[in-house]
């Protein structure tokens, strides 16, 4: 079945400026889909550009592909609970938090062996290169911390206390700043980079219980997507300058700096695609539908291509009872031998 697609035109801004990106790109579609098999857990996925590679948790593994062929070209071993991956070109290193040891593992990008690992708070989940200071940040998403050590050397630096449940984040260089979403505070810790130390707690209503985070260093902008909506922010001073509308079950978010679009991935099977008209406006263009559980996303701002880590469920059970809307919780169990992740990508 080809996707569905929802493509909301809002004439009083008139069409050029509120299809932006997407009147050049085109809308997005299903473009391929990658065989990777296994069952089991999984959660983020990472696209290097340069090296044309995207990886992609899964279990206790990540598993490597090459994005110009489509094919799995290795695996990193020993990554028990892995949930993250930061890449750093520059050093050669990935970095994988590995949230069912409390550590993260420094690996090897050429061989994809493990170098070393450095130990962390409980349970990193999100993981974030912060240039200026050449730092590494696991975001401990139980352990309510931050581990933050130097990318180069694997020593630790700081233990960051949070205001709670850590889940992705963000750095702006420039601002010397790391931004951290706190879910079940409904907030963003403001990390000061040299200080290491929380300097501001902000709220994100409209948005709830906030996952994903992408952010706009030139332009100062940080997009949160939690519960039903999702935010613009000032990264600044906090202020949330526009909202709109989403997808149920939102996890993960991402923004392509060329086409000024901001991507958001929900469980309940679709990702909702918005334009950033201006600083202070955001549009939705694209509902796309994707598959059930596909919460998990990546963005290749190269080819503009995004990633979702899929599996394939059987038949609806009519006996089974309703979810709640929006919830990311557990469901039945996928078919067996069936992870794979789904690409799509903008039409000419």
């Amino acid at each position: 079945m080809r996707p569905r697609f929802i493509f909301t035109i809002g004439f009083a801004l008139g069409i050029s400026t509120l299809l932006g990106g997407l009147a050049a790109q085109g809308q997005y579609s299903k473009v391929g889909e990658i065989q990777i098999g296994g069952g089991g857990r999984w959660d983020y996925l990472t696209v290097d550009s340069a090296g044309k590679r995207l990886y992609v948790s899964h279990g206790t593994e990540v598993v490597v592909i090459d994005t110009s062929t489509g094919k799995v070209v290795g695996r990193i071993a020993d990554t028990p609970g892995v949930h993250g991956m930061a890449i750093v070109p520059a050093l050669n290193r990935g970095f994988t938090t590995n949230g069912g040891e409390n550590k993260v593992s420094i690996v090897d990008l050429k061989t994809l062996q493990t170098l070393s690992k450095v130990d962390t708070g409980a349970n990193p989940d999100a993981i974030v290169y912060e240039p200026k200071q050449k730092e590494i940040y696991a975001l401990n998403h139980t352990g309510h911390s931050v581990t933050t050590f130097d990318a180069a050397t694997g020593k630790v630096t700081a233990t960051i206390p949070l205001a709670g449940t850590a889940e992705t984040g963000q750095a702006d260089p420039g601002l010397g700043r790391v931004f951290v979403n706190i879910e079940d505070k409904d907030s963003i810790d403001v990390i000061d980079i040299a200080k290491h130390e929380v300097i501001a707690n902000w709220p994100v209503a409209p948005a709830e219980s906030p996952t994903g985070m992408a952010i706009d260093p030139p332009s100062h902008r940080l997009f949160v997507g939690g519960g039903k909506a999702l935010v613009m922010i000032d990264d600044t001073n906090g202020k949330v300058v526009a909202n709109v509308p989403i997808c149920n079950g939102t996890d993960a978010t991402f923004f392509d700096a060329a086409t000024r679009l901001v991507f958001v991935s929900c469980s309940d099977g679709h990702v909702t695609i918005a334009h950033m008209d201006s600083p202070d406006k955001l549009s939705v263009v694209q509902t796309l539908e994707t598959s059930p559980r596909s919460r998990t996303m990546t963005l290749d701002p190269s080819t503009h291509k995004i990633y979702l880590s899929a599996v394939k469920l059987p038949p609806p059970d009519p006996n089974a009872p309703t979810p709640t809307p929006g919830q990311r919780g557990r469901g039945p169990a996928p078919l067996a031998d069936s992870f794979h992740v789904l690409v799509f990508g903008p039409g000419k």
